[in-house]
């Protein structure tokens, strides 16, 4: 019985050393030759491919970013406490990458597919590398169905089509996140998966946004890929990569997905830390000569597919923060040239109480009329050139004080378009109520009344309009087009509504019994 066990110990002992010898055959095996600010040069590894992981002796994983004649370059995933000079490092021969799966949604992930929302583990349905090649010319048809952002602004003026990639550029705290956020909302019903993806942000700004998702019931087909200021600059690097992996899951699919870089401007700043810590020559502004390629290569995987491949989408809406309104900083130069047109956010505007603060005259969407509804196209008429003229005219205008009726006219119009642009946050319009809204005010229906009150007016006529006149919204939601006798009814609806909700005059009689009773 004893001979018998210790012929199968043997046999067991024979089989783990054979296996083992085929392990350490199959692995490149190097060592640790410097480590200091979340970098590790590492020498040995001769076949290592750019974008590959590898596996320290602690289980710390990282990617490789530099290769050199005699040693590489790698960036740590996770902190460089532990890692010493001669530790022993591994080829994995994987590329970094995320995992991908439906369950993503309504969570909250790290830049690894890690989730960090505390609700358990998430059950993959694969596996993607973070930088994937984009789309080629042929695997792609034009932009030409909206995306609606519920801003009446921006789609009115500056349409965004499903596949666009609208960059959203202002200083600090002028509202890019909240026009990132309402469109995120506008999309509930309408079959878009949402990618939010905070890059250098702090902890508090992105449990703000998944309160507002929450609140609002948007987190269903909502992930947030979260790289905070408190995260490695590796990560804040690869997030953006990560959550275009993940977009692509559901683009593949046939989805249509949209998906916020919050923002880019963050990024850029984690690649020059990143590439001057490598040693790498620095160019303008410091930053390393392929900063350009960082973003490019990133927002180009934005495309609608053709029908062959599915012609599911990925809208971006990259955010750029500018120092003093310049646009011709270097990193927003370079994102302006990649994406398809700008929404950009004025300080003056802001502080002044017009939020969103959307300037028009630099605001611009290079696939305009294409990616909006014929309703929509219709109804905004010249509403641009009529607020671009406003604008020029008050200028000119502020300091005279003799105008004539047809510079009044113009005026009280555009103050009162002005007036209707202004929306609250996470107040999203529907398309028939933009619609209604724009044929107002082209008929300058709005145009004698108080400017204090035309916010109030506005919503009590769109009130009346959705009870009163059911048929106009629920045709303009079916047709998205609108016809002439349309643009009449509701003119028409919206002037009777007007006198119900026009306050009363005081009457002259009673000033005089005030006064007493006039002398014969």
């Amino acid at each position: 019985m004893g001979a018998i066990d210790a012929t199968e110990i043997i046999s067991i002992i024979k089989s783990e050393i054979e296996n083992f010898d085929k392990v350490v055959e199959d692995r490149e095996v190097g060592e640790v030759i410097f480590v200091g600010d979340g970098i590790v040069t590492v020498y040995g590894i001769d076949h290592a491919m750019y974008g590959e992981v590898v596996q320290f002796e602690n289980g710390v994983k990282g990617m490789v970013q530099d290769i050199r004649e005699n040693e590489i370059g790698i960036i740590l995933f996770g902190r460089d406490i532990g890692i010493h000079e001669g530790m022993k490092v591994a080829r994995t021969k994987k590329k970094a990458g995320i995992p991908v799966g439906d369950a993503f949604l309504g969570r909250v992930i790290n830049a690894l597919g890690e989730p960090i929302d505390g609700k358990g583990e998430i059950k993959e349905s694969g596996y993607r590398p973070v930088e994937n090649p984009a789309p080629g010319i042929v695997d792609r048809q034009p932009v030409d169905t909206p995306l609606e952002t519920g801003i009446l602004s921006i789609d009115s003026m500056f349409p965004i089509g499903r596949g666009q990639r609208e960059l959203i550029i202002g200083d600090r705290q002028t509202g890019k996140t909240s026009i990132a956020t309402d469109t995120i909302l506008n999309q509930k019903g309408k079959d878009v998966i949402c990618i939010y993806t905070a890059i250098g942000q702090k902890a508090s700004t992105v449990a703000r946004v998944v309160d507002i998702l929450q609140k609002h019931d948007a987190m269903d087909y909502s992930i947030i890929v979260s790289s905070t200021a408190s995260d490695p600059a590796s990560l804040q690097y690869i997030a953006p990569y990560a959550a275009t992996s993940m977009a692509e899951y559901f683009m593949h699919q046939g989805k249509d997905v949209l998906i916020v870089y919050d923002d880019l401007s963050k990024h850029a700043v984690a690649y020059r830390a990143i590439s001057l810590l490598l040693e790498r020559p620095p160019g303008r502004e410091a930053y390393p000569g392929d900063v350009f390629y960082l973003h490019s290569r990133l927002l180009e995987r934005c495309a609608r597919l053709s029908d062959k491949e599915g012609g599911g989408s990925i809208t971006a809406l990259p955010i750029i923060e500018t120092q003093s309104g310049d646009v011709s900083a270097y990193i927003p130069t370079n994102v302006i040239s990649i994406t398809d047109g700008q929404i950009y956010l004025e300080s003056s505007l802001f502080y002044s109480g017009q939020r969103p603060a959307v300037n028009v005259g630099l605001s611009v969407s290079r696939v305009g009329g294409a990616a909006q509804t014929k309703a929509m196209k219709k109804s905004a008429g010249s509403i641009r050139i009529d607020l671009a003229q406003y604008r020029e005219m008050e200028v000119f205008t502020q300091f005279a004080s003799d105008l004539d009726d047809e510079t009044k006219a113009q005026l009280a119009h555009g103050a009162a378009v002005m007036e209707l642009l202004k929306q609250p946050v996470s107040s999203p319009m529907s398309m028939h109520q933009q619609v209604m809204t724009l044929v107002m005010a082209t008929h300058g229906l709005f145009d004698d009344v108080p400017k204090a009150n035309i916010k109030k007016v506005q919503g009590q006529l769109l009130d009346y309009l959705d009870t009163s006149y059911v048929q106009i919204g629920m045709e303009l939601d079916e047709k998205k087009a609108i016809t002439d006798e349309l643009v009449d009814q509701i003119v028409k609806a919206a002037k009777e509504g007007l006198e119900r909700f026009r306050p009363e005059e005081p009457k002259k009689e009673a000033a005089k019994d005030v006064a007493g009773p006039a002398q014969p």
